[in-house]
């Protein structure tokens, strides 16, 4: 099984300004985002990854290298992990975004929209499955990586391996520099942690071998249709 930890980049200017950033340029780590990134790389520093690909904005790639520093690994970006393209809403304040009429559509219906000279939410989705899909395969099975993107396309992302309709997708909370891990597997994919901002990351260094197969013996002797 092939383990992703998706990390939202940390705090911005953006974020506290209450302002929609999307692909704007420019929009870097504020100094509390910086903080929150150390922090995480700190907590990773034991765990083994096989690469790191981060959404090409400024925010995304800078959190990215903070998780980088002291590993013998590059940094490689991938557009489809980037932001949605929110077209005319780009830039724009959340106070006066939110007196729009697709304001509600975006809560309670994202399935059905498509930004005015933007992407549409499915594409969005669509398009950053298909990014985790492909670098799961390039990483392989064994492999532990690290995805670095936004807000809405973590959740996209996660609303895909939970079997959730992307409609529901507004019902997950992605928080700046949070880790949400996701295992995927031949049968389907297991979310293992969500908007997770703290606490030991034990669970997430791949045990010996000989451990492993032990592991996945009692999982089968101890699941059967009796356990509770």
């Amino acid at each position: 099984m092939t383990t992703v930890l998706l990390v939202r980049h940390g705090l911005t200017d953006a974020n506290t300004g209450g302002v929609l950033a999307g692909w704007t340029p420019g929009v870097h780590l504020a100094e509390k985002g910086r903080e929150q990134a150390a922090s995480l790389a700190a907590r990773l520093a034991d765990v083994p990854v096989a690469g790191i690909v981060s959404s090409p904005l400024e925010r995304c790639r800078e959190t990215a290298a903070a998780i980088a520093a002291g590993r013998d690994l590059k940094v490689s970006t991938d557009k489809r992990l980037g932001e949605c393209h929110y077209g005319d809403w780009q830039g724009q304040e959340l106070k006066k975004l939110v007196k729009d009429p697709l304001w509600k559509v975006v809560q309670a219906h994202p399935s059905a929209v498509q930004f005015p000279g933007g992407e549409s939410m499915p594409a969005m989705q669509q398009r950053a499955v298909a990014a985790i899909r492909a670098h799961n395969a390039k990483f392989g099975e064994d492999a532990t990586w690290i995805a670095v993107s936004h807000g809405d396309v973590i959740k996209s992302i996660l609303a895909d391996a939970l079997g959730m309709h992307l409609d529901a997708f507004q019902r997950i909370q992605v928080d700046p520099c949070s880790m949400s891990v996701v295992r995927y597997t031949e049968l389907r994919p297991f979310v293992v942690r969500m908007n997770d901002k703290g606490g030991p990351v034990t669970d997430l260094i791949p045990a010996k071998k000989k451990s492993r197969r032990k592991a996945s013996s009692d999982a089968v002797v101890g699941g059967g249709a009796g356990s509770s």
